[in-house]
């Protein structure tokens, strides 16, 4: 049996994995003829009116009619999420909710929450940088602390809709995996080691055109190595499997980079200054060496 924290992040997931392998229609779509196009706003379909209300506050929203409109159904999340967690967990009511909104190119994915708990904005930005998601501002909500069931399927369905085009059943498997895996890992190593070291291990994946387990393997070491993460075989085992599903996807480095720059610059951040302290330290080394 899942421990309740893990029932949590799970949960949490759902926003995510709702549409991963989810099918809406035709490989493609016709674009919203709306008041504008490049922004959505994708509701619960099971808010109360009270709880509608509170959602769209925190969205920022004070005019519907100025998005598309999507409606997100409990059945959605079933259809797909069946295969993946419990009837129980999945749970009977789709109230979390999203906007959407097309930015300019090299923007990147920008996502705020509001009342979602158990997914951080990394974990989600991270997970729909791999699904190919790009150049978007990403605002989730629910109506209380819930764990934001219905909010990335609003998300997907929204970015299909806004670019006419439908993202890749693979696509939206791995990044399912990856915003799952990223939070059992947070169980034990924190949240914000989880988002880089996934974050990096992806990079060393895209960048060195990772396939075999082994090769892929040793990017997972030398990433918590240079992060100073000590990873238990169950969490390596995992990331790993996450990894093997990734390296099908033939990410580009430069695009994952620019989507999800504030990431990629904390760990080149962290990387540099570890290196400096590292040679400081071996400087210093080197004149007590000298003087004694």
């Amino acid at each position: 049996k899942m421990g309740k924290r893990k029932v949590l992040f799970r949960a949490a997931a759902l926003a995510l994995a709702a549409v991963m392998t989810f099918s809406w229609g035709p490989s493609k779509f016709v674009k919203a003829d709306s008041v504008d196009s490049d922004q959505y706003l994708a509701l619960g379909a099971d808010l109360s009116s009270k709880e509608k209300q509170t959602v769209l506050e925190l969205l920022g929203v004070s005019n519907t009619s100025d998005y598309t409109l999507i409606t997100v159904t409990n059945k959605e999340e079933h259809d797909y999420l069946g295969d993946y967690l419990s009837s129980k967990v999945i749970g009977s009511r789709a109230l979390s909710s999203v906007t959407v909104k097309k930015t300019d190119g090299g923007s990147g994915v920008n996502v705020t929450t509001e009342n979602i708990t158990y997914c951080t904005e990394g974990m989600y930005k991270n997970a729909l940088v791999t699904a190919g998601i790009k150049d978007a501002e990403v605002k989730v909500a629910g109506p209380f602390k819930i764990s934001g069931t219905a909010a990335l399927v609003g998300v997907m369905k929204s970015y299909e809709q806004m670019t006419g085009k439908k993202i890749p059943e693979k696509s939206k498997d791995a990044a399912t995996d990856e915003l799952i895996t990223t939070g059992e890992v947070s169980e034990s190593i924190g949240k914000e080691d989880a988002e880089k070291l996934i974050a990096d291990v992806k990079q060393k994946v895209a960048e060195d055109n990772l396939k075999t387990p082994a090769e892929i393997g040793e990017a997972i070491d030398e990433s918590a190595k240079d992060l100073e993460i000590n990873l238990s075989d169950a969490d390596r085992q995992k990331i790993q499997e996450l990894m093997d599903k990734i390296s099908d996807l033939n990410l580009n480095v430069d695009q994952l980079k620019e989507q999800a720059k504030d990431i990629y610059n904390k760990l080149n951040d962290s990387g540099f200054f570890e290196k400096v302290k590292s040679w400081f330290s071996g400087f210093v080394d080197t004149i007590k060496g000298i003087f004694s």
